[in-house]
C-alpha cells in the first residue's frame, strides 16, 4: 500500500451496518486507499435498530472492523468510536476505553492547529429521536423503503445509460420541512459548539454532506455510506475537506481550498479526491 495517501484525520458516520442499504464493501476499500493518525467513527456505525427488525450481520459488516482493527496494528491509528441514535445500544457501556487506541464515546473535543471542533454524532436535538421514538422508527421505515425503491430504479437507469439518482435526497432536499429541520439542525448544533468554546462541530446523523461556516462557527458533516459515500479528511496543516468515493461532487471548502488542492492530487483508484468549490457559503446539493 505505498500509493496510499495519508491524513492527519479521517471521520466518516452513518454506515448502517446491518442494514440492507450499507455501503460496506465501498467504505472497507475507502480505509484500504487512505490511511490516518485519528479515525473518528461518528455514530450509527452499526444499525441496531434494522437488526432488530429484519437486517442481517454479513461478512463484509465484519470485514469493515477487521479493517479498522489493521489500520491499529499497521499505523498505530487511534480509532474514537462517537455513539449514534441507531446505535444507541453502546449507552450500556459508555465511555469505555481498550488499550491505547481504541475507544468509546458519547462526544468528543478534537484539537485541530489552533482550533477546537466538538464532534457529536448529532442526534443530540433531535427531539423525535429522543421524545417520540416510534415516529423515529416510523420515518426509519420510510427511508427504508425509499431506499428500496431507489435501488430498483436505479438498476432501471443504469439500463437505459443513465447516472446514478437520489429518490431519498431529492425528497429531503424538496419537502420543505425537511430542509427546514436540516437547517434547525444545523444552527442548533452550532450554537452547541459555542456554549462549548469550540471554533466548530463536526457531526453527522442527517446524510448530507456540508462544511460552511455559520455565525463565525464551522460546522462540518461527514456524510454517511449509504447513499453520498463521503468522508471528512484533515491535512497536516489543519486543513479540512470532503473526500467522496469513486465519485466527482461539488465540494464546498472553508478557507484554504487551493492549497489542500495542490496537496492531495486525485488517487488513480476506487477512491477519487473530489475538485473544490470556494465560497464560505456553498452547499453540497
Amino acid at each position: 500500500m505505498g500509493d496510499t495517501t495519508h491524513f492527519r484525520t479521517i471521520i466518516i458516520s452513518d454506515l448502517h451496518l446491518g442494514a440492507g442499504g450499507s455501503k460496506a464493501e465501498e467504505v472497507t476499500s475507502f480505509l484500504k486507499s487512505y490511511t490516518c493518525k485519528k479515525l473518528i467513527l461518528n455514530g450509527d456505525i452499526i444499525d441496531a435498530w434494522q437488526l432488530k427488525k429484519y437486517g442481517v450481520w454479513k461478512k463484509k459488516h465484519t470485514m469493515f472492523f477487521k479493517r479498522v482493527l489493521k489500520m491499529i496494528e499497521e499505523h498505530k491509528t487511534k480509532v474514537i468510536y462517537i455513539r449514534g441514535n441507531h446505535d444507541d445500544f453502546l449507552d450500556q457501556i459508555i465511555p469505555l476505553r481498550l488499550g491505547k487506541h481504541f475507544q468509546i464515546r458519547k462526544d468528543y473535543i478534537l484539537n485541530s492547529g489552533t482550533q477546537r471542533f466538538y464532534v457529536t454524532h448529532g442526534d443530540v436535538f433531535d427531539s423525535i429521536t429522543t421524545h417520540l421514538k416510534w415516529l423515529a422508527y416510523l420515518g426509519d421505515m420510510g427511508y427504508t423503503f425509499l431506499l428500496w425503491v431507489n435501488k430498483f430504479y436505479n438498476k432501471y437507469r443504469e439500463w437505459r445509460g443513465l447516472s446514478y439518482y437520489s429518490l431519498s435526497q431529492k425528497v429531503k432536499q424538496s419537502v420543505k420541512l425537511a430542509v427546514n429541520y436540516m437547517t434547525d439542525f444545523e444552527e442548533k448544533l452550532t450554537e452547541l459548539a459555542r456554549s462549548r468554546s469550540c471554533d466548530g462541530v463536526i457531526c453527522g446523523h442527517i446524510h448530507h454532506p456540508a462544511i460552511r461556516e455559520i455565525d463565525g462557527i464551522m460546522y462540518m458533516n461527514s456524510g454517511d455510506w449509504v447513499e453520498t459515500l463521503s468522508a471528512l479528511v484533515e491535512d497536516f496543516d489543519g486543513n479540512w475537506s470532503l473526500l467522496y468515493y469513486d465519485q466527482q461532487a461539488i465540494v464546498q471548502k472553508p478557507l484554504k481550498a487551493a492549497k489542500v488542492a495542490e496537496q492531495f492530487p486525485v488517487v488513480e483508484k476506487q477512491v477519487a479526491f473530489t475538485g473544490f468549490l470556494t465560497g464560505r457559503n456553498q452547499r453540497y446539493l
